[in-house]
């Protein structure tokens, strides 16, 4: 532990959970660049680099700046706001599987903007807010109906969420089958969560977004981290429970929405970062901003790895995240069967 002295002033800080910010930040780094560097008119790094900078050709700049680059910015958002979701879901229910895909919050956001694809015939705006007011719904809903004897318990959210996500898959499920041929392919595609086709339209409000909602959640990390020890040791602390409680809901809705919004419903990232972030850091807490940073690169990778793996065909993102994602749902839950048999 190192102890910084300033003023009169002592910080301590952990090196372990530096370096691997550290560590992250390049891997990111890494992943955009080679991102960049994909398509119809390949750059190399060299040339991405010298574009990004403001030196490149007319041709490498319309390729880079236009069509990449938000496609890029958006997954490094999207990843990041499903990162910090998942922490704040995984604390606040004391559960590693209460994470916003696992009980309902992004079926929810998936459920909305169905309705502004099928129903309402709506563009990238409707679709957009449609995710927002959906996430939203059902985050109330799931709330009040855990909430009991004065307080919404823990145990219950994740109970109430999974069959909120039940109900909600059969009627995402229903809509497809009301929508016409076009508009159910365009759906179907969505709900698997792809970043093709990105443009600045999704990359700047899920961005922005996050730069409004991620200060929020660290002045709120205080309480998340006392409420991950109990209501009442967190109330002994003189922390506000039901109150702390909801404005942290309420951010970590509104990021699983915005996200949802932009990319569809990504499964997997907003589970396995907080707890990879964990492992990573060795730190107890929440972690909020290496689930952040965990969650980007997670996305920026698998991305990656989409527009590769069988290239020159773009896999939705959603497929890799999901086959990546069930094996680590299984491993994860075979490591609490043998540590419960123990």
């Amino acid at each position: 532990m190192l102890v910084l002295r300033l003023a009169g002033m002592s910080l301590r800080i952990a090196p372990r959970p530096v370096v691997v910010g550290l560590a992250l930040v390049a891997v990111i780094l890494a992943a955009a660049v080679a991102s960049l560097t994909i398509g119809d008119y390949p750059l190399s790094a060299v040339d991405v680099v010298r574009t990004l900078l403001g030196a490149g050709t007319p041709a490498s700049e319309f390729a880079v700046t236009t069509l990449r680059l938000p496609r890029v910015l958006t997954a490094l958002a999207v990843g990041a706001a499903f990162g910090i979701a998942g922490s704040v879901f995984q604390s606040l229910s004391r559960n590693p599987l209460g994470s916003p895909d696992i009980i309902g919050f992004t079926t929810g956001s998936a459920t909305g903007a169905l309705v502004g694809v099928i129903l309402l015939g709506g563009g990238t705006a409707v679709v957009a807010g449609g995710a927002v007011v959906g996430g939203l719904v059902v985050a109330v809903l799931v709330y009040l109906l855990a909430f009991q004897r004065g307080s919404a318990r823990p145990h219950q959210l994740v109970l109430v969420g999974i069959g909120m996500s039940a109900v909600l898959a059969a009627a995402n499920g229903y809509l497809l089958t009301r929508a016409r041929l076009g508009d159910a392919m365009t759906a179907a595609v969505w709900l698997t969560g792809s970043l093709n086709g990105r443009g600045w339209e999704h990359a700047v409000p899920v961005g922005s977004a996050l730069a409004a909602l991620l200060p929020l959640t660290v002045l709120l990390a205080r309480s998340l981290d006392a409420l991950a020890l109990g209501d009442d040791i967190a109330g002994g602390l003189g922390v506000r429970v039901e109150r702390a409680r909801l404005a942290l809901l309420f951010v970590a809705v509104a990021l699983t929405a915005v996200g949802t919004a932009s990319a569809g419903p990504v499964p997997f990232v907003a589970l396995a970062a907080p707890q990879i972030a964990r492992r990573l850091t060795r730190s107890p807490g929440t972690n909020l901003l290496p689930a952040a940073l965990t969650g980007a690169a997670l996305l920026a990778l698998a991305d990656l790895g989409a527009q590769r793996l069988l290239a020159p065909l773009q896999l939705p993102v959603g497929v890799l995240t999901g086959a990546l994602g069930g094996v680590y749902l299984v491993w994860l839950l075979a490591g609490r069967t043998r540590s419960a048999r123990v």
